[in-house]
């Protein structure tokens, strides 16, 4: 008899890691900043291969999996329950667009989707590409760009198989189901059929993750042929393109975060020489599109709020109002269509969707939504000559609707209602739409979920992330029950740096003015506390990227009043990365944060409030972190170094766990279940940390 020794089981770790410190230092505008952490970023980046650093990130891996071992009945509990409120054989609505109707299937149990299409005039379902397929051994999966060409006979797409955001384009001939031998990697941008179906244009993502460029390829011809359309000199601007409404012009727009400049282009005739609209000006954003000979422009220069104007092909940069700007209508966007278009905009911070007539300039239809606080927006309309709009409609307690808005009659006919198997109620729950004064007297909106039944000051979970001018809409979540049916408040603060109420509210969190966004959230917090729904230590936070930055903040100025912080793929080492220009997208950056590398004021107020420079000796809340590896937006050593710093510097001995996805980017893992599984753990921690039991 042979006898073996089993394999011995990782010894547990009895301490957290602690990584080495190794001096380094930058000096700028005379003044040097230590960081004794900065060998954790791989010079190799975005291969990451330095043992060190790797086997730093598996010890914090190992950590994190080691402490939340006796949360697994929970968080099995969770992901269960999470799951259960999720319709897994599940189907869209069809929505036409020429002589197909498309429609997307999720089969029961499938991480990914179909999509599938089936001709008007009658015929066979098609199934038109396989993101289970496509997906098949990989650990991450993202499809980037679809688009069907505008005879219905290739589909271009792209795939991310690592969380790089670099995707690879391939055509597939949908009638044989062949993929043609083009394929293109390194994209990071929409595809566009142009020239009769015969060229793609895209835009490839350079060493620098940045998309400064528009190309044009020539179907069956090698990649070395592409031509370059556009090319962007400015380096913090970004390249897109995409087609007008009526499909006759490619429209090449390159911007950055407070400019733009838009050139046109015959769809038919790709190679012809571009017509500039207007030629940027610093501050001024524009977004175009054509109806015949008029052209229609989208644009702040002369309200922050944007106006609509128009301006003859022949002269496209001579701009005649059509829709004045307004202090209290905040004009987000467009769309046009043969007989009528329509604009999106929001009024006191709710959405508004608005039809109006070209012959008619005094005709407005406002869409009438039935609740007080909602989000609702226009859905998939490909088509030119429509006379029936497909919107999207949810709240915080009415789970996301598809709808069809008839024009001419003005009535909205419900199409699906999103299902929850294992049941909901909405008369269990109630929501309200408070205003909480700032220090500065802001009233600062706060959208709130809970039961109808929860009576005093219990837990309540707090969420923000007010940058970009990105507003954060009062919708539904089936997560979030899992919260609020174990007594959990859950607000969502609509704090200043997003535009929520307008491009002032956005241009009030950003620049010289970024602290706002975080009193704000400090505010909002105490002012729950003030009408009685919560305690100091019962509010969870959670926030990701910049809303992660938000979470370093209001830890470090004001730790007490948080139970637990979920901080994910967190920009919390601003000051370093607004300082190094090669970063993928830190030249772009600047407008919103500041150039420190040329102005010391910059220097100095990014200094004074980023979160990884701001770290001291205190007591800190418990924590949970997670990165990508692969996450070119916010590199994996933010979060690494941030965690290592607060190990050394934190006087509490509080949970401080970090999770890195080593196959993954920026999302987290992909998957509709395998990112399930990372809310449950969220929740497990904030459940466990704030001593809520179920």
């Amino acid at each position: 008899m042979t006898l073996t020794t089993p394999p011995l089981a990782t010894p547990p770790l009895a301490t957290p890691p602690v990584a080495a410190k190794i001096p380094a230092s930058t000096t700028h505008h005379g003044i040097t900043v230590t960081d004794d952490y900065a060998w954790l970023r791989d010079p190799g980046y975005p291969e990451v291969t330095d043992k060190a650093v790797l086997d730093h990130l598996k010890a914090e891996n190992a950590w994190f999996e080691q402490r939340m071992a006796g949360q697994q009945g929970r968080i099995d509990a969770l992901f269960t329950e999470m799951r259960a409120r999720i319709k897994e054989a599940d189907t869209s609505v069809p929505q036409k667009d020429g002589d197909y109707l498309y429609w997307i299937e999720f089969e029961e149990g499938a991480e990914y989707k179909k999509w599938w299409r089936r001709p008007v005039a009658g015929g066979a379902d098609e199934l038109i590409l396989d993101e289970v397929a496509l997906a098949q051994g990989h650990e991450y999966f993202r499809l980037g760009a679809l688009s069907v060409s505008a005879n219905g006979k290739l589909l271009a797409y792209a795939i991310d198989d690592n969380g790089s955001e670099r995707f690879t384009a391939r055509i597939k001939d949908l009638a044989s189901g062949e993929l043609l031998p083009d394929e293109i990697p390194g994209t990071l941008s929409s595809l566009v059929w142009v020239a009769g179906d015969t060229g793609l244009v895209y835009s490839l993502a350079n060493e620098q993750w940045r998309t400064d460029n528009a190309r044009l390829h020539w179907l069956g011809q090698p990649l070395a042929s592409d031509v370059e359309l556009y090319h962007e000199d400015d380096e913090g601007f970004r390249v897109g393109s995409s087609l007008s409404a009526n499909e006759q012009w490619l429209i090449i727009g390159s911007s950055d975060h407070e400019t733009s400049e838009v050139r046109l282009v015959p769809a038919a005739d790709p190679l012809a020489a571009p017509l500039l609209v207007k030629p940027r000006q610093t501050g001024v954003e524009y977004d175009v599109d054509l109806r015949g000979d008029t052209l229609f422009v989208h644009t702040n220069d002369t309200h922050e709020n944007f106006r609509l104007a128009t301006a003859p092909l022949a002269d496209p940069g001579n701009w005649t109002t059509l829709i004045e700007g307004s202090d209290a209508f905040y004009l987000t966007g467009f769309d046009l269509f043969r007989d009528f278009y329509v604009i999106e905009g929001r009024l006191a911070g709710l959405d508004q969707i608005e039809v109006r007539y070209y012959d008619d300039p005094a005709r407005i239809e406002p869409i009438v939504f039935p609740e007080a606080s909602y989000s609702a927006g226009l859905g998939d309309n490909p088509e030119w000559a429509v006379d029936i709009l497909r919107l999207s409609y949810e709240s915080m307690v009415s789970p996301a609707s598809v709808q069809d808005y008839d024009v001419a009659a003005r009535t909205l006919t419900t199409l699906k209602v999103q299902e929850i198997p294992s049941g909901y109620d909405a008369a269990l729950y109630v929501t309200e739409r408070l205003e909480i004064p700032a220090r500065d007297g802001t009233l600062i909106p706060v959208s709130v979920v809970m039961r109808r039944d929860r009576t005093g000051a219990g837990p309540l979970h707090l969420y923000g992330y007010g940058a970009y001018g990105i507003s954060i809409e009062p919708g539904f979540s089936t997560t979030r029950l899992s919260l609020v049916d174990r007594g959990f408040a859950y607000a969502i603060a609509h704090i200043r740096g997003g535009d929520d109420l307008g491009r002032a509210w956005y241009k009030a969190g950003k620049l010289e003015r970024r602290t706002n966004t975080f009193s704000d959230f400090v505010d909002v917090a105490k002012g729950l506390i003030a009408r009685g729904l919560t305690q100091a230590g019962k509010i969870s936070i959670s926030g990701g990227s910049a809303g992660g930055e938000l979470m370093g903040a209001v830890i470090n100025s004001d730790p007490g009043l948080w139970g637990a912080v979920a901080a994910h793929v967190p920009f919390v080492d601003v000051l370093a990365t607004m300082l190094d220009a090669t970063l993928p997208l830190t030249p772009g950056e600047w407008p919103e944060w500041g150039n420190p590398i040329l102005d010391q004021a910059a220097f100095e107020l990014i200094r004074s409030y980023s979160p990884y420079d701001q770290l001291r000796a205190q007591d800190y809340p418990p924590l949970l972190v997670t990165a990508g590896l692969n996450d070119p937006r916010v590199t994996y050593w933010e979060p690494a170094k941030w965690v290592a710093r607060l190990r050394e510097l934190k006087t509490d001995s509080n949970e401080l766990l970090f999770k890195t996805n080593m196959g993954a980017g920026h999302g987290g893992k992909s998957g509709r279940f395998e990112s399930l599984k990372e809310t449950a753990e969220e929740f497990a921690f904030i459940l466990w940390q704030l001593g809520v039991e179920g």
